[in-house]
């Protein structure tokens, strides 16, 4: 039976971190099923699910101290299960732009949260607009509805939050996933 490990990783970014944790996965018999990794700053952060059997998963965990000093790395563990599918969600898109406000996180997550609506992943980015260097921030989100949802209602709220916020942003359905 296959057993699953999320790993998280930050450390100093430098060449060869990738190839190290993914060394020591593939010697302890894993297999990376998912991951994100990004560089913050001047920080490596990796979060990853692997997945293999007791033994290898147990053998990665057994080597992960190890592998934490010797690259000088913070490194979390939980044992944990796949996600179960569910069919009655939908997957959707949610993009928006505007002037860097640092309330914009927290209001997309309030809005979606009182509404029951699990937000699947997230990704920030601050940047200088290309002419005048005014300070922008992107969100991307991917979000999953209940099917039996009004998605005319829920858009219509979405699309007011979003004037209220000043951010331009759309909310469509990701095709094929």
């Amino acid at each position: 039976m296959q057993q699953h490990l999320v790993i998280s990783a930050i450390g100093r970014d430098r060449p060869g971190l990738l190839k190290e944790l993914s060394g020591a996965i593939l010697d302890s018999g894993c297999h990376i099923e998912d991951s994100r990794m990004v560089l913050l700053g001047a920080e490596f952060a990796m979060l990853l699910i692997v997945s293999g059997g007791w033994s290898a998963v147990a053998k990665l965990e057994a080597m992960l101290p190890a592998l934490k000093q010797r690259l000088d790395l913070a490194v979390l563990s939980k044992r944990t299960e796949t996600r179960p599918s569910n069919h009655k969600l939908m997957p959707y898109a949610v993009e928006a732009i505007s002037l860097d406000q640092p309330s914009i996180v927290h209001e997309l997550a309030y809005f979606f949260a009182s509404r029951n609506i699990t937000i699947e992943e997230l990704s920030t980015r601050r940047y200088p607009a290309l002419h005048t260097g005014a300070p922008l921030f992107s969100v991307s989100l991917i979000i999953h509805l209940p099917v039996d949802l009004s998605i005319a209602i829920l858009r219509e709220q979405f699309m007011e939050l979003c004037d209220n916020l000043n951010l331009d942003a759309i909310l469509e359905p990701i095709r094929g996933r």
